[in-house]
């Protein structure tokens, strides 16, 4: 049994102007101990599949249709006192802003020790003790120290550093993380994806990392969903999406990052951009901006074809529906 599980999941966003779908009958699932990159340009709906997942889309948005299970048992129409007790001891979030994630007023010891007495029902005793432990397992240099300090009296990487063990101390099973190392210097990501890497292989935890970023998913992730416009358009293990990708969109994506030492290559872009969410076209979202579009592609929507070691939602491998 998969750890996580979205079944065609929708997510609505009512306007004025009619509904907004901002994701739009995706799928996939994660097993334990797996780390799953979710990556895409803005507006393709990554950080609102990880907002569904946690519970945590601001109405008036919900998710219309599907469902979310986690271990089998489906969690996106729990009450919302039910839902937050899963999201703190089931389910820990990594956002990208921790200024965000950390309460200014309290202590990074008093948020520590709180979430673990709530989770995991230590004293007050035991929780700090705990809290320390976990300050330190993050490379927070001197924690017996640090863990009476306030939020702003922390670096940005030792604050998102805290924000890891706030996620991590109530042993939680799944993490998602929202671009989590964008606002760090590259020595700083570094540290911190190597360091959630081994948290989690260490203690079993799955990850959905979503991020725009393909050299994070390179090093990080075992296996890459991409998204386009609200679809999964192709997923897959990490190694054969980024030397070998299907979908002209992740061709794309691929083909724009530079190449150390290869002075004389140019830059590929993608030309236009993604289409709105009202009125979505009824083919391939992509298709105004494929280089190898067809006909159909314009007027018929791609469905997911078994491929390689994953799936790909393109005209160009399979049957069309």
């Amino acid at each position: 049994m998969s750890l996580l599980e979205l079944d065609n999941i929708v997510v609505e966003f009512p306007t004025r102007r009619g509904p907004l779908e901002a994701v739009k009958g995706l799928s996939l699932d994660l097993n334990e101990g797996e780390i799953l990159g979710l990556v895409g340009e803005s507006g393709a709906g990554k950080s609102i599949t990880g907002a569904a997942i946690t519970g945590l889309i601001e109405p008036p948005g919900l998710i219309r249709s599907g469902e979310v299970r986690l271990r089998g048992e489906r969690i996106d129409n729990l009450p919302p006192e039910k839902m937050r007790r899963i999201r703190g001891k089931e389910i820990g979030a990594i956002f990208q802003d921790p200024l965000t994630s950390l309460n200014p007023v309290y202590t990074v010891g008093d948020q520590l020790i709180d979430t673990m007495r709530v989770h995991l029902g230590l004293d007050q005793k035991a929780a700090r003790k705990r809290a320390i432990e976990w300050l330190a397992e993050v490379g927070i240099p001197a924690p017996e120290t640090r863990l009476d300090q306030h939020p702003h009296q922390f670096s940005g990487g030792m604050r998102q550093r805290v924000v890891i063990a706030l996620a991590l101390c109530a042993e939680p099973k799944l993490i998602i993380a929202d671009e989590p190392t964008t606002a760090l210097d590259v020595s700083v990501q570094a540290q911190i994806l190597a360091l959630l890497k081994r948290l989690c292989r260490e203690n079993g935890t799955a990850v959905v990392l979503v991020t725009h970023d393909m050299g994070v998913i390179a090093e990080t992730a075992d296996r890459v969903a991409v998204m386009y416009a609200g679809r999964l358009v192709e997923i897959g293990d990490v190694k054969q999406v980024i030397e070998d990708p299907l979908h002209p969109y992740t061709r794309g994506l691929m083909a724009s990052i530079p190449q150390i030492g290869n002075r004389d290559r140019r830059l590929t872009q993608i030309e236009g951009a993604m289409p709105g969410l009202r009125n979505p076209a009824p083919g391939c979202a992509f298709a105004p901006r494929c280089p190898r579009a067809m006909d159909h592609c314009h007027s018929i929507r791609p469905v997911p074809q078994n491929a390689g070691t994953g799936q790909v939602a393109c005209h160009l491998y399979g049957e069309t529906q």
